[in-house]
């Protein structure tokens, strides 16, 4: 099933500096060749849903041996059945809606 993901992981416990964990989950997302749409307070992902969930799994992982002691996450999942649609299609949709 195609879905598109709003991912925000939070690393805690490391100060307040976290862009080398972000860079490093972002490494992951690239890495299973998902499409992805970094953001100012986190990341969209467009792929299949078994691939989405291990990719953020894969991060959770990777920033605990990086030595973070917590994490928190957010995901919000978004799927259609009726059609195929990308990240593109639904900003596109809003943007002709405010002309």
């Amino acid at each position: 099933m195609k879905v598109i993901v709003d991912f925000c992981v939070i690393p805690m416990g490391v100060g307040v500096s976290l862009g080398s964990y972000i860079a490093a989950c972002e490494k992951i997302l690239t890495k299973a060749g998902l499409k992805t749409e970094l953001h100012a307070n986190g990341t969209n992902i467009e792929g299949e849903w078994d691939d989405c969930m291990h990719a953020v799994k894969e991060c959770h992982e990777t920033l605990h041996e990086m030595g973070v002691p917590r994490i928190t996450s957010t995901l919000r999942i978004g799927t259609r059945v009726d059609r195929a649609q990308t990240m593109e299609d639904k900003i596109r949709s809003v943007e002709e809606k405010m002309r």
